[in-house]
């Protein structure tokens, strides 16, 4: 019996001294091999397969892996417009007349889209203040604003002081019927303290009481002759044409209103137009849904109107106002339901988010209401206008 050293030498001699070196393979016939333990040596597929099917399969593919590809250059589709969004000022200084010890510009634009031209004059958010606490506040502005809501002066005070706002919107709810019915005196006394207190531009707002602003407003008017501030807001709903006249004899600024249409917002800044005041005495403000409650439906009347703007319509060239701070109706920005999250953080995220969103859109005035909303919000502003970072525009650092 041949043990394994025997039949591996029998091999070797068989191949090198009997074969010709041509053969590649012996058959072996009547041979019997004993072996303890036989071992296979099994070739994969892929190591068996002949060397030019190899490179037949597989170069292709090398050959892709390792071609550049060209990609093309990307060109921004930017758009030339005939029309121009008309450049209006708040506030006036003393050379202009006033007292203020700055102005705000609003419009100008010349395009749409950033890359297609940058805002000449990027939005400007406005802080709101009420003369009296009385108007349903939501808890978490109460509880960040303090004790300053019963003052309206140093309500107006703080928010410059401690926030750093522009521009301050001075809302004389009191003088609403349905509320306090103040005197149209009592809140020119008021707006006349907070013209003296702070010395930025200043935004009269009314009630909403269709008879009652109109007294309001023209008496705001003579009251702030010199100081070049704004009316808001005037509608088809009330006698305007008193207070466009009122404006344009003592040199202020008209906000106009109507209801989510751009058609009906058209008409009314044509009528005030045609009562002589011109395009760079007016703001309009196709009314602001908050978000989850109709922002889709501002965000496309702003757009349409924007759009219409540059295209050339004369009648919706005027910048656009936004009320922000109807973001607070909604019932997910202030109601508790701690499924829901810290309201905390809800109410401030759901306003900067409103505003934001609208700012995006052609909104050059943001009328807002809680200081973390606020602060984020100008950073988010100043970001636009200079395209850098200013610092961690989140409301939880805000709070930290």
């Amino acid at each position: 019996m041949a043990d394994d050293k025997d039949v591996k030498n029998l091999l070797e001699h068989l191949v090198k001294n009997l074969l010709p070196e041509d053969v590649e393979e012996i058959e072996l016939r009547n041979v019997t091999i004993g072996l303890d333990e036989l071992e296979l040596d099994l070739k994969t597929v892929a190591q068996t397969l002949p060397v030019e099917i190899w490179k037949r399969v597989f170069k292709p593919k090398v050959e892709e892996e390792e071609r550049e590809v060209e990609v093309p250059e990307y060109e921004p589709p930017v758009e030339e417009y005939e029309g121009c969004v008309a450049e209006v000022q708040i506030g006036a200084t003393r050379s202009d007349g006033g007292s203020r010890d700055r102005v705000v510009v609003l419009g100008g634009e010349r395009a749409y889209f950033p890359f297609e031209e940058s805002r000449p004059n990027p939005p400007v958010v406005t802080f709101d203040v009420f003369d009296t606490p009385d108007v349903g506040i939501p808890g978490p502005i109460r509880e960040e604003l303090g004790d300053v809501i019963e003052d309206p002066v140093d309500w107006a005070r703080t928010v410059v002081k401690r926030y750093g706002v522009d521009i301050v919107t001075v809302h004389l709810v009191s003088t609403s019927p349905k509320l306090h019915d103040a005197p149209v005196e009592e809140a020119m006394k008021t707006l006349e303290d907070i013209l003296d207190a702070v010395k930025v531009p200043i935004i009269v707002g009314g009630s909403g009481d269709p008879e009652k602003d109109v007294e309001v407003f023209v008496r705001a008017a003579e009251v702030c002759e010199g100081e070049r501030v704004m009316m808001s807001s005037i509608n088809e709903d009330m006698n305007f044409e008193r207070v466009v006249e009122a404006a344009k004899k003592h040199g202020h600024v008209v906000l106009t209103f109507a209801p989510v249409d751009v058609n009906l917002m058209k008409s009314l800044n044509k009528k005030v137009l045609n009562r002589g005041l011109s395009k760079e005495d007016i703001v309009m403000d196709p009314t602001t849904c908050a978000l989850g409650y109709g922002i889709e439906y501002t965000i496309d009347v702003m757009t349409r109107i924007r759009l219409a703007a540059l295209k050339g319509d004369e009648h919706l060239q005027m910048p656009i106002s936004s009320g922000s701070t109807n973001a607070w109706a909604a019932r997910e920005a202030w109601m508790k339901d701690e499924s829901w999250g810290s309201r905390e953080y809800r109410g401030p995220l759901w306003e900067a988010v409103t505003a934001t969103t609208v700012a995006l859109c052609g909104a050059d005035l943001l009328m807002m209401f809680h200081p973390w909303a606020v602060q984020v919000v100008m950073e988010a502003m100043e970001y636009m206008a200079e395209g850098r970072v200013t610092g961690d525009a989140y409301v939880t650092d805000v709070i930290a």
